[in-house]
């Protein structure tokens, strides 16, 4: 899958991620493109449905393949999915082998088998830093927590409270995020192999089931009941954890940006932004970009939700939106992490002033 979005270089470092980025460029795709063709391939070998010296063939074909990404391009246009050219490709290299290659498989189960490897490859990131934003929210609960804060509702003064209080309004959602994504990384972690019409792969005859678990098992994926093909519950359970996950850090910047307000000072940050116009201001600007990232991954969800209505047995246009908006939810999901990270360590006071 061609990466959908080219945001500009400024774009790019104020809400691109170096890590996460990487894992939804075209090269990764088709890197797990081949890996599919690899296990399937190997998997009818060790199944009879192939000659073990083709299969070895066509394997040495897929390893030495060095795809031409300019055509594939040209084939994406034309095809609106990169697979088709990429098969070709792969079939040219492997010459009378190529029978041993995509047997039963088709464009979808290697777009979206793709898409949850990157997504599995993505979690252990999303994992350890959240792990370090929480770790980094008890830091400051150490050292400030019983410090008071007055307590505002509708941006209002309430009530007195403690730092920790307030901290902890940040730090409990994100830990049931936390414990939630074990579930939520093993519903999206599974492989999509559904043949043409998603019923299975008919060319694999009542061997099809054992080569689907020989090709989940190579992959590292789980196996589904069914091919879920039309069904995007699980990719959308992914992106709306993202979107819990940015709401949140969003919140914590919300408060963050109103509390370094001149005239309330509860925090004090290093750092900070400059004013072309203005030398005094120092701006929020890690806080401000929580907040924005927030309301982009709650826009975004409703395009994602638009793309579960498939037609029939599969929808090129759905498919197509779940593109453009999956990748950038997740590196702007890392962003956010890595940014409410840093803002923490920024903090030098929290509390009223001394």
């Amino acid at each position: 899958m061609i990466q959908a979005t080219n945001a500009s270089v400024w774009h790019s470092s104020l809400f691109g991620d170096e890590a996460l980025a990487p894992l939804f460029s075209e090269i990764a795709f088709l890197d797990r493109f081949a890996r599919f063709e690899r296990a399937l391939t190997a998997a009818l070998r060790d199944h009879g449905l192939v000659e073990a010296a083709m299969a070895e063939r066509a394997l040495a074909a897929i390893a030495a393949l060095e795809p031409d990404i300019a055509a594939i391009r040209v084939g994406l246009s034309e095809d609106g999915v990169p697979v088709p050219a990429f098969v070709r490709q792969l079939k040219a290299v492997a010459g009378d082998a190529a029978v041993a290659i995509h047997v039963g498989a088709t464009s979808q189960d290697l777009v979206d088998t793709a898409t949850v490897l990157a997504l599995k490859e993505a979690e252990p990131v999303l994992r350890t830093r959240l792990a370090a934003v929480l770790e980094a929210i008890d830091g400051l609960a150490a050292r400030f927590g019983r410090r008071p804060l007055m307590g505002r509702t509708r941006m209002q003064a309430a009530l007195p409270v403690t730092v920790g209080a307030r901290l902890a309004g940040w730090s409990e959602p994100l830990r049931r995020h936390l414990h939630r994504l074990d579930a939520v990384a093993a519903e999206a972690g599974i492989l999509q192999f559904g043949g043409p019409v998603g019923q299975g792969p008919p060319a694999l005859g009542g061997k099809g089931p054992a080569v689907v678990e020989a090709v989940a098992a190579e992959l590292g994926l789980g196996v589904p009941d069914r091919p879920w093909h039309t069904d995007r519950s699980a990719l959308l359970g992914y992106a709306h954890w993202l979107t819990l996950v940015t709401g949140t850090l969003g919140k914590m910047g919300q408060d963050v940006a109103l509390m370094a307000q001149q005239g309330i000072d509860e925090i004090a940050l290093t750092g900070g932004g400059t004013s072309s116009a203005m030398a005094h201001k120092q701006n929020p600007v890690l806080a401000e970009k929580l907040v924005t990232i927030a309301r982009f991954n709650a826009a975004q969800i409703g395009g994602l939700q638009q793309a579960m209505v498939h037609e029939q047995e599969r929808s090129g246009s759905a498919w197509m939106l779940e593109w453009m908006i999956l990748p950038p939810m997740v590196i702007a999901t890392g962003r956010a992490l890595s940014d409410a990270h840093a803002m923490l360590g920024a903090v030098t006071r929290l509390g009223e002033a001394d």
